[in-house]
């Protein structure tokens, strides 16, 4: 088996698993993908563990509003291993992608071992960020039915953010916190350039809503 050939069928497994949600669809999985591609090159990470957890990284769909949503990486892990088994992926590569799989989670908050876990990682919250960034937070928002914003403090000025309740609260209680704790050079310069374009967005958005 070559690299290419893993992918594909990394690839086909991937494309059979229902995402909880539109967020997280097959398009967002290959973003990963380029994402962690770019970043495997750039730090010089080893593209047999990089690239299947990356393609695998969603293989479990959990529901963000799900009580076992922190949990997700682990169970997504394990289904990867199984599946990588399976195909005949080497064995001594195992523990690494199980543990990059598990480590990309900013919800399971289980710190990376290895350069590989920190560019999945960086890589899947890379597609948090940014003009996709934006979109996908106003799909989740919508699939779990919550406002886009507080009417009487819509940027989180005067009131601690609460996503639970409002969307464009994600911006502040994750989103933007997300380019300092960006592992990869590469991961920390994209990411900053990403939470600059989503900062203008809510300018704009702030002036279309007070707008009189």
């Amino acid at each position: 088996m070559n690299l290419s050939e893993l992918e594909r069928l990394c690839a086909e497994f991937i494309a059979g698993v229902v995402p909880a949600d539109s967020g997280h669809d097959l398009g967002h999985v290959c973003r990963v993908v380029r994402n962690v591609d770019r970043l495997t090159v750039e730090e010089s990470a080893d593209a047999w563990i990089t690239l299947p957890a990356a393609w695998l990284h969603d293989c479990v769909a959990i529901a963000k509003d799900s009580p076992l949503r922190s949990k997700g990486s682990q169970l997504a892990a394990e289904a990867a291993a199984k599946f990588l088994q399976g195909i005949g992926y080497p064995q001594e590569k195992l523990d690494a992608v199980r543990h990059a799989i598990e480590a990309h989670s900013f919800s399971a908050a289980i710190p990376t071992r290895s350069l590989e876990a920190q560019v999945v990682q960086d890589g899947d919250r890379l597609d948090s960020l940014g003009a996709i960034g934006i979109a996908r937070c106003l799909l989740v928002g919508g699939k779990l039915n919550r406002s886009l914003c507080a009417a009487d403090d819509p940027f989180c000025e005067t009131r601690e953010p609460d996503d639970g309740q409002y969307t464009i609260d994600h911006f502040y209680t994750k989103l933007f916190k997300l380019p300092a704790m960006m592992q990869t050079k590469g991961g920390k310069a994209e990411a900053q350039r990403r939470v600059a374009i989503m900062r203008d967005y809510l300018d704009e958005l702030r002036a279309e809503i007070t707008r009189a």
